[in-house]
This record gives structure tokens, sequence and C-alpha cells, in this order.
């Protein structure tokens, strides 16, 4: 299955820098070096092995926007699954960004009006610390009034924190088709392992697609941090972040913690891979609970978190290994729609 991506923006908002960073396996250091995008660069994408993003990177130059618009409109606009534009939050010309904006939201509209829209509000980092927030609630109200009648998600990023991570989690999952079914799986094989939370990763990025949770994880696993977003939770099945579609997190622990874990585990991964050594699976012990990260499919890796001390790791290992075969038929199948049955019923 494959899913045309569409990423816009002006020049040096850094569309580029983002998308290596999260496809290419860049540092943030390291982007410095990338040059301008001159027209589209295509890419291709495999993510959970049978689902192919087709990225439009597009350049932000003046002459090409204006093309995109006029001679080259429908074929940019036509057949997209998600627009995704981003803004420099510090940059000199926001009417004219804002122009561009609306005018990609009226091709949307004329050509494929299916697409989910999401907004980036980019280079927070630039901005003093103490302001970020209110000077992000202000362009994001003004955001969903200008795009009007479409519904948009917004988030502030910046390459050099978790931010980053979130955005395009959100971004991916709503590009997983019948992501409810792996979910659901999730949340069985949290119940099996009697883990407080299970995290699923895809491979490649480590974005995070799907999350179970069977306890408060802030109070019971310890997990770092206070309390967020509010989700729903329906007896230790599935958790989401209100409103956004990214897997969250109830009672007291830190929103944030899954694109933290996110971009730890790939620097770590990189840093393996500098060394000619390759990242197979993790096993962090605190006092107050174990965390498992382990290789799940040829597509995704599984973090599962224990804080029950009579729960052997051993037994826990056992249950993510024998777990592997029905998961990678689940990944193969979610496309198709025709799942197998669950083996732990």
């Amino acid at each position: 299955m494959k899913k045309k991506v569409l990423l816009m923006g002006k020049s040096g908002s850094g569309k580029t820098t983002m998308r290596s960073i999260i496809f290419a396996n860049y540092i943030a250091r390291d982007t410095r070096r990338l040059g301008a995008t001159i027209d589209v660069e295509y890419s291709h994408v495999r993510f959970l092995g049978n689902l192919v993003l087709n990225l439009w990177d597009c350049g932000g130059q003046e002459a090409f926007m204006e093309n995109y618009f006029a001679s080259q409109r429908d074929h940019i606009f036509r057949n997209v699954a998600v627009l995704i534009y981003v803004f420099d939050v510090e940059s000199r010309d926001r009417d004219r960004d804002m122009h561009y904006y609306q005018s990609c939201l009226e091709a949307i509209l004329q050509h494929s009006s299916d697409a989910r829209v999401f907004c980036l509000v980019h280079k927070m980092d630039l901005v003093q610390e103490g302001l970020r927030d209110s000077v992000f609630a202000e362009r994001a109200e003004e955001l969903q009034r200008r795009s009007l009648p479409l519904n948009t998600t917004i988030f502030k990023t910046s390459i050099w924190d978790e931010t980053l991570y979130r955005a395009w989690s959100a971004i991916v999952y709503a590009l997983v088709p019948d992501v409810a079914a792996l979910e659901a799986r999730a949340a069985a094989l949290a119940d099996l392992c009697e883990a407080d939370e299970l995290v699923l990763f895809e491979r490649a990025t480590f974005l995070v697609i799907s999350h179970a949770e069977r306890k408060q994880t802030g109070t019971a696993a310890g997990l770092p941090g206070p309390g967020g977003s509010a989700g729903t939770s329906a007896g230790g099945g599935i958790v989401r972040h209100a409103g956004d579609g990214v897997p969250g997190s109830i009672g007291g622990a830190d929103p944030h913690r899954f694109e933290k874990i996110s971009n730890i585990i790939k620097q770590f991964k990189l840093s393996c891979s500098k060394s000619q050594a390759q990242f197979q699976s993790m096993e962090v012990r605190t006092s107050r609970f174990t965390a498992f990260i382990d290789v799940l499919t040829e597509n995704t890796y599984a973090m599962v978190i224990v804080s029950d001390p009579t729960i052997q790791p051993t037994a826990t290992r056992i249950n993510i290994a024998a777990a592997r075969a029905h998961f990678q038929r689940v990944e193969s199948s979610v496309a198709s729609g025709h799942l197998p049955a669950p083996y732990y019923t």
C-alpha cells in the first residue's frame, strides 16, 4: 500500500532537515551540511513492511511555490494522503507564508479532499524558553482559524528535542491502515506479560505506532515526570493522547516519555552502527521497574515495562519471543483487513 505525503513550507523552514533526521538517520548537528531542496525531491520509505510512504519534499523558493499552484497543481496535489506544512517560527514574512499555506489548502480541497493536514511550527528552540507556550498558542489559534473548513493538527517542533518525534509519530499513526487491530494485539500481549505498559516502535525510525497501558505508569513503574494530557482507558486497554492520534498516557506519567525514548534509542543505534555493531535489545532494571526493549517483528520493536518483582525477566522475554510469529502475521495482514485470530484467547 502506497501513501503520498506532501512536505511543504518556505525555503529554510527545516523540511529537509527533519526528513533526514527521521528517515535518513542524520543526527541534528550533521544536518547543517544539507543544501536547499531544488523543485521536488522524491523518496520512498518502507514503513511496517506493507506501507510505503511516497514522500514529496517540495522546495520552498518563491519560484517553485508559484509553479506548484499554477502549472504543476494537478501533479503536486492529486492523491495526497497527508499534507505537512512547516512554518519557521521566526519567519520574517509571515503573511507570504500564510498565503502559501492557504493556497495549499485550496489545492488540497480541490484535488485530495480526504487528506489529513498537519502544521509544524518549527525551530521552537530559537524562541526564549519562557515564551514558547504563549508563542505557540498564538500561532496555533491563527492556523486553526485560517485552515477552516479543514481540520488541522498542529505541533511545535525542534530538531534538538523529542518534539520532532512526537509530531512525526502522529503523522505516521494517521497513515497506518487498521491500526486498531495492531493496538488490540498490543493490549493483549501486555495482559499476557502482566506488564504495566507496552509500546510498539517502528524499527527503522523508532517512531511510536501503538501503546497499551494497564497501570498508571507514573506511579506504578516510576517513569519520569509529572502528568500531562489525559487519555481514555477501558479495562487496561489502549490509551491514546487526547485529540491528536498519538499514543499517550493517563495518571502521572510524563506525556512525552515515548518520544524521549525514541530519540535516545535512535541516537544509541547510530552510535552502535559507527562502531560496526548492531542494536538488538536492551534491558534496564531499577528498584521500581524493569524495561525490556526487544525486536518483535521484522519491522517493529516492543518495549515492555514491568514493575511486579515476582515476574521473572526470563518469563517476559519468553512471552515476547512467543508473540513474534503472531505479530508478524498481524502486521502482514493489516493492509488487507484479513486478520488472524488472536492466539492468546
